[in-house]
């Protein structure tokens, strides 16, 4: 198998209707800057998927019959090394497993007729690192299950970080960008992009989307505040 290009983004398909897969996969390699590399029928496959094709980005439908797209998440990133981005396919905005797929390492998630624009525009965007949610889309959504009885606020998380750095999760986790939050706090977008580094780094987060789920899991961040 050759190295992953450094200019074009390894997209790998999970979903068990041959269809979404076909058809996804034909949009996704006509893009010039993409290669589909490999698909699956369901979430009991992806290990398998992973280690033979090396992919950037993986597309993962939620429910399949056998193996979950959640559990198939959990089971990527308890593989060693780099991980692929996962977004995760879903036919509902408020799917009950979306929260946990995020919690599991996913990147975000996107509803199944997207636009054809949508789509693709979200594979560039997690392949380069980011988060797919929109501020606001992350926000109802976390809230809707962070809030929820059944979620114990984890404040340890607080005490590895310094008060600067707790002013500009609880922005993030709000929906604003490094240059809003520069200007709340009054810093430089660079000195926030810092922050950002480090908060990501002392707690183990792979990007703004998880610093948005520990924000609500700790308590900093409140349904509604």
């Amino acid at each position: 198998m050759p190295p992953p290009s450094a200019e074009t983004t390894r997209v790998a398909i999970v979903d068990d209707q041959a269809m979404v897969r076909q058809g996804f996969g034909a949009l996704l390699d006509a893009q010039p800057d993409m290669s589909v590399v490999g698909s699956a029928e369901d979430g009991s496959q992806v290990v398998d998927l992973v280690r033979r094709t090396a992919p950037d980005v993986i597309l993962m439908d939620i429910r399949m019959p056998r193996l979950n797209g959640l559990d198939a998440t959990r089971a990527i990133f308890s593989m060693p090394g780099d991980h692929p981005k996962v977004i995760m396919l879903t036919t509902f905005d408020a799917d009950e497993y979306v929260f946990s797929a995020l919690r599991a390492g996913a990147s975000g998630f996107l509803l199944k007729d997207a636009t054809a624009e949508d789509m693709i525009t979200a594979v560039r965007v997690v392949a380069e690192g980011q988060s797919l949610l929109a501020p606001s889309v992350t926000r109802r959504l976390i809230s809707e299950y962070v809030s929820g009885p059944k979620v114990a606020k984890d404040t340890a998380v607080l005490g590895q970080l310094t008060d600067r750095e707790i002013d500009v999760m609880s922005l993030v986790a709000k929906g604003h960008a490094n240059a809003e939050v520069a200007k709340q706090l009054f810093l430089a977008e660079q000195t926030v992009k810092t922050h950002v580094s480090r908060i990501l780094s002392k707690l183990g987060l792979r990007d703004r989307t998880q610093i948005v789920v520990a924000a609500y899991e700790s308590g900093l961040v409140v349904a509604g505040g």
